[in-house]
């Protein structure tokens, strides 16, 4: 385990987190009545429940926790009079961990479908396995929202611009986990429950996955990886399976909010590479966890390719909240010319070059600029703010 930051080098006391104002309540609050069932849909311990709870505070309402087993045997396969006895004269319904019940997307139909009074609040932490149940039959029944970790503009609300702007290299090395902010000087070993508990256990329950030492050795090729091009041919034979589970395994891991693909932009010229993929992780301080390396950014080979990763990831956290129509891409051509990060939204592109150091110089590709009529921004540490906003 590499160095960890010395903290007395910044400035702490910020309130817990558990009350930071997210990005989504407004919107979630908006579609309460509306007749549909609202789902919140992200990783373990992001604050899907503490949203909810919140949104709730005051009111009566049900909670049905799927990781219960009862609760599990009642809403796996219900009729109509049982389920008035489940809800009783309950108006609102909250279902925490839905995928783990059985059917649940034919129940929640039933629900919605006959008894119009009742609200129904669904959370999950498996896109895979919730999706799968109740895209059918929820299908227009629903509001479907994805939670993240804290982003840095809900973080930058909650602690101010001053404080904000000493903790970031302790956000980029650390990540924006709620529990990671609210317990400072406990970073590493809550990290560590969080990788070991919801990376393993709950992808391998999940994804039926039989050899968990394919998986950490998966996670971890990926992790070193960040910032550069996939190949899953290599990974196939670094891991000595076949290349079809390589993608089934990494398919998993984007739907279990771990990583999230970025593909390669092509359209007009010959030598753009066309099917390439970088792989990026959620969270940087999860990325760190799994490489083992917690040190500071100015003693870390990997500087460049984390901030990468944290800008990326927190300008989808931002697309994402804001309803943007925008889609992410890299470019590069087969002459190592590149992009960092583009995107394309009503048929422009913005370009992004993204340093840590403000010093550094950037040549932009003049191929790029020429052929796609296309500024390129510099983002580097004194100016991200204009990306996530």
């Amino acid at each position: 385990m590499g160095n960890t930051i010395p903290k007395n080098h910044y400035i702490w006391g910020i309130q817990s987190l558990n009350m930071i104002n997210r990005v989504l309540e407004s919107n979630i609050k908006n579609r309460f009545g509306t007749g549909k069932a609202i789902f919140l849909i992200g990783p373990r311990q992001v604050g899907k429940t503490t949203l909810f709870n919140k949104l709730l505070k005051g009111e009566e309402y049900l909670f049905l926790n799927g990781d219960d087993p009862t609760v599990r045997k009642l809403l796996s396969n219900p009729n109509l009079e049982q389920l008035k006895n489940i809800i009783g004269s309950h108006n609102t319904v909250f279902i925490d961990e839905a995928q783990r019940i059985d059917n649940i997307g034919l129940t929640l139909k039933l629900i919605t479908d006959q008894l119009k009074s009742v609200q129904l609040l669904v959370s999950g932490s498996s896109a895979f396995e919730l999706n799968n149940q109740t895209q059918e039959p929820l299908t227009g029944r629903k509001w479907e929202y994805q939670l993240y970790p804290i982003s840095w503009g809900e973080f930058e609300s909650n602690v101010g611009f001053l404080k904000a702007e000493q903790q970031l290299e302790l956000r980029v090395i650390y990540g924006m986990y709620p529990d990671v902010i609210n317990n400072f000087g406990e970073e590493k070993d809550i990290l560590k429950q969080l990788t070991d508990s919801y990376l393993y256990k709950d992808i391998l329950s999940y994804g039926g996955i039989r050899k968990p030492e394919v998986l950490e050795k998966l996670l971890r090729a990926l992790a070193f990886q960040i910032g550069s091009e996939v190949s899953y041919n290599e990974l196939a034979q670094l891991l000595g399976i076949d290349k079809k589970t390589v993608a089934t395994y990494i398919d998993l891991l984007c739907q279990a909010f771990v990583i999230f693909k970025l593909t390669s932009f092509s359209k007009n010229l010959r030598n753009e590479i066309k099917t390439n993929q970088k792989i990026y992780f959620y969270d940087t301080g999860v990325r760190n966890m799994i490489v083992g390396d917690l040190s500071p950014m100015n003693d870390r080979q990997d500087k460049g390719n984390l901030w990468e990763n944290f800008l990326i990831s927190e300008r989808l956290k931002y697309r994402a909240y804001n309803n943007s129509l925008a889609k992410g891409y890299f470019w590069r051509t087969v002459q190592q010319q590149e992009i960092d990060y583009i995107e394309e939204e009503a048929g422009k592109l913005k370009g992004f070059e993204i340093k840590w150091n403000p010093k550094n110089k950037v040549k932009i590709p003049k191929t790029f600029l020429e052929a796609y009529d296309a500024k390129v921004n510099i983002i580097n540490r004194d100016n991200f703010r204009e990306f996530l906003k």
